[in-house]
């Protein structure tokens, strides 16, 4: 999805390998049996051409039909699963945070939670850097981030409670929330809406928006989060500029993330 946005097709593209693969797309958890009309109208094409592909998926032992009725082999699993074995969820999230940050002229990132910080697994920086250097690897105090609120938000309610008796709420500007029962309504309000938007708290002139990323059956593994500077225009205009395109970012990378039943193995939030 993210090359076809990016530009036109080259002269060199195969449109006939394009249909061979939407044929084994239209096959998912929900749709695992298929017949040929089924097929074709999932895969937009016509029945004689879905039946070509088809019966040559069938061939190459990728597909079996059965009485007019296809399903996908596990040997379709050759083709691409080696090479998903081995990205990390960095690598995955990354082209996805570079069109973000490019659209949004943003600089977005992907954090996790450790300790009582957020850490920046993944970055794209926007052309106009902020003044706090914030790189893979930073730690940021999670009550004063988007991300960081996002992430405890996410926490169940008896390590929420643990976390707001330890942690230190220090001011790091005037607007930083720092009472232990404020930031537990902000953090509700947070589980609520399903993102969070942070002005001016961590650093002076910076708004932030985060929401979450998930993988099977709704895990928590993450947050993406979009950063950029104040202006003359409301932070609730703001934040209607950059939340959707996030929640766009996060459903392609969700939907990716699908494709890894045992590969990929998230590290539980908040260890």
């Amino acid at each position: 999805m993210i090359a076809a946005r990016r530009g036109e097709r080259s002269p060199e593209f195969v449109q006939s390998l394009e249909r061979g693969l939407s044929v084994i797309k239209v096959f998912d958890a929900e749709h695992p049996r298929l017949t040929l009309s089924e097929v074709a109208r999932a895969a937009q094409l016509s029945p004689a051409a879905a039946r070509r592909f088809l019966l040559t998926l069938v061939e190459l032992g990728y597909l079996s039909g059965d009485n007019g009725v296809f399903e996908v082999l596990p040997s379709v699993l050759s083709i691409g699963y080696p090479q998903l074995s081995n990205l990390s969820l960095a690598e995955i999230v990354q082209p996805y945070l570079d069109e973000v940050a490019h659209e949004l002229r943003a600089s977005s990132s992907l954090t996790v939670l450790d300790g009582d910080d957020n850490i920046v697994l993944a970055r794209a920086s926007a052309s106009r850097p902020m003044t706090l250097a914030v790189n893979v690897g930073s730690r940021l105090p999670a009550f004063a981030t988007a991300a960081g609120r996002v992430l405890l938000a996410g926490l169940p309610d008896d390590e929420l409670d643990a976390y707001l008796k330890r942690a230190v709420l220090r001011p790091l500007t005037p607007a930083t929330i720092v009472d232990p029962v404020a930031l537990h309504a902000e953090l509700m309000k947070v589980r609520a809406q399903g993102w969070s938007l942070v002005d001016q708290e961590l650093e002076e002139g910076v708004v932030a928006v985060a929401i979450p990323l998930r993988w099977r059956h709704g895990r928590l593994v993450g947050a993406l989060n979009t950063s950029t500077h104040t202006t003359r225009v409301p932070v609730e205009q703001t934040l209607r500029t950059l939340l959707e395109p996030l929640r766009a970012t996060a459903t392609g990378i969700e939907a990716d993330l699908q494709v890894y039943p045992s590969l990929y193995r998230p590290r539980p939030i908040g260890s």
